[in-house]
């Protein structure tokens, strides 16, 4: 293992921080607390795929928010190529927000 090679968990830590600077528009809360993000894959090769929901399917940015998130992440220098899939299923339901995100939302 050569010193440039990044630790896949390293890297995964990395992007969950960068993740958690978006926030949805409408909730004052980033995307990952309000659990928007069901998985952060990195491989080897250090491409990142990203598997998200949105609170609906109506979402007015739900064209861009995934772009933000592949932006966002695609500007970490150790990525080499990111992709952010949206899943409704399972559908978000509030009860996949943090704790943290409860509390601030007044849900606790």
């Amino acid at each position: 293992m050569s010193e440039e090679t990044i630790d896949t968990n390293v890297l995964g830590e990395k992007i969950v921080r960068v993740i958690k600077t978006i926030f949805d528009p409408e909730i004052p809360v980033d995307i990952y607390e309000l659990g928007l993000i069901y998985d952060v894959f990195v491989n080897e090769d250090n491409e990142v795929k990203i598997m998200m929901t949105l609170t609906s399917p109506n979402c007015p940015v739900a064209e861009s928010l995934p772009q933000e998130v592949e932006e966002k992440i695609k500007s970490i220098d150790e990525v080499k190529t990111a992709e952010v899939e949206i899943t409704f299923d399972p559908p978000w339901t509030k009860d996949l927000m943090s704790e943290e995100a409860k509390l601030e939302l007044g849900f606790l």
